[in-house]
């Protein structure tokens, strides 16, 4: 059975994409004013290490749909927080297009009970990591 860090922070509220949008860029340039060269949060799970933002707003501008966008979105505050918080171990498995690549799966629940997931890319050779995606349970 895998384990759900139960987050504090509640989902992102708005009713168009741009009201999200500008509520997670605040949290986004909060955390970017905080370092001198790329964004990055340190992970309790991965012993304090950093786990790099910036491929993620890279991969959610990628997405067709603005809804899916702002599906996505809603979830950034309590994301955040399961990274640097929880200690729960995650789904890991190697990235079936890239061998060189680990994929971390961690599972979290909102204030409001809601289901979402983070996953975060690992490359084997350098140890970096980076978070790539944040969605919903379906």
């Amino acid at each position: 059975m895998i384990q759900a860090y139960k987050t504090k922070a509640s989902i992102l509220t708005g009713t168009d994409f741009h009201e999200v949008r500008k509520k997670a860029l605040a949290i986004y340039a909060k955390i970017k004013s905080k370092s001198k060269r790329k964004p990055h949060i340190k992970s309790a799970y991965f012993k304090k290490d950093k786990i790099f933002l910036p491929l993620f707003w890279q991969h959610l501008w990628d997405k067709e749909k603005w809804q899916e966008r702002m599906r996505r979105l809603k979830y950034y505050a309590s994301a955040i927080e399961l990274i640097k918080e929880s200690k729960f171990a995650p789904k890991s498995k190697e990235n079936p297009n890239k061998t060189d690549e680990i994929l971390h799966r961690f599972t979290g629940i909102t204030k409001e009970n809601h289901i979402f997931y983070v996953q975060i890319k690992e490359d084997k050779k350098s140890g970096r990591k980076d978070l790539i995606s944040i969605f919903p349970d379906k």
